[in-house]
């Protein structure tokens, strides 16, 4: 598995291919606002590639306006990464760097990955944008995952996004995204129905991650208690944490 079987999955049209390189002088001038962002472009980035344009002239989904975003586009990239890279904080950088929502491929790291974030205006400076919320973002594992590429790489296909609008396409593979995150939990893969099931399954992965911290400090805790007291304390609460954590399971 490697980012080009997870370009090829998006089956996306040729007349929608650019295939330009971006030189990381647009992300420095565009994305850093710290030295140490600086430094993670210049040290952590081999190449970002331009795949593809997603708008209605190149794939025939409409755009979409309101008073929170504009999204004319939807950006394909492939971002590669050299060695010891901080991986995470470049994805955001680019996320952040774009001004249209960007559907991100990552290569050159132990582990193929995929990732998008919604954009709106920022209430600050007037044309600008900024993300709205985390990034949603898989990195794939053989291991792990092996079992669930069928239907994944079925999933992620272009013609199997809602093509009301660029926003409803672009929230289908969030959806996609969020539905690899829950098959691991349920070991079951099947993206959301409709965008209800769709957000409360999102809300049930935040609260399942809080909860799987939350159970190891727990856990630890207990172990090192010397108090009996305190640790009859800390195992209650851990009973109550391992309940919330079945409950948030089932709502995946």
């Amino acid at each position: 598995m490697n980012a080009d079987t997870l370009a090829a999955a998006l089956d996306l049209p040729a007349g929608s291919r650019v295939d330009q390189r971006v030189p990381k002088k647009l992300l420095l001038e565009n994305g850093a606002p710290t030295a140490a962002d600086r430094r993670y472009i210049n040290d952590g980035i081999d190449e970002l590639l331009w795949l593809a344009a997603l708008k209605p002239t190149t794939i025939g989904v409409p755009e979409y306006r309101d008073d929170v975003r504009e999204y004319l586009e939807v950006a394909v990239l492939q971002l590669t990464l050299r060695a010891n890279a901080r991986a995470a904080r470049l994805v955001e950088l680019v996320h952040r760097a774009v001004p249209y929502p960007v559907l991100l491929l990552t290569a050159g790291a132990d582990r193929p990955g995929i990732s998008a974030v919604h954009k709106r205006w920022s209430q600050g400076e007037a044309g600008k944008t900024v993300l709205e919320g985390e990034v949603v973002s898989v990195e794939w594992q053989t291991a792990l995952d092996g079992e669930y590429w069928h239907a994944f790489g079925a999933a992620l296909a272009l013609g199997q996004q809602p093509r009301n609008t660029l926003y409803t396409l672009y929230q289908g593979w969030i959806d996609t995204l969020l539905a690899l995150h829950a098959a691991r939990v349920t070991g079951l893969f099947a993206v959301a129905s409709n965008a209800s099931e769709a957000a409360a399954r999102s809300e049930a992965l935040r609260q399942y991650s809080r909860l799987v911290e939350e159970i190891a400090r727990l856990r630890a805790a207990a172990a090192k208690e010397r108090q009996m007291p305190r640790r009859v304390e800390l195992n209650l609460e851990l009973k109550r944490a391992e309940a919330a954590q079945t409950a948030a399971r089932a709502r995946l």
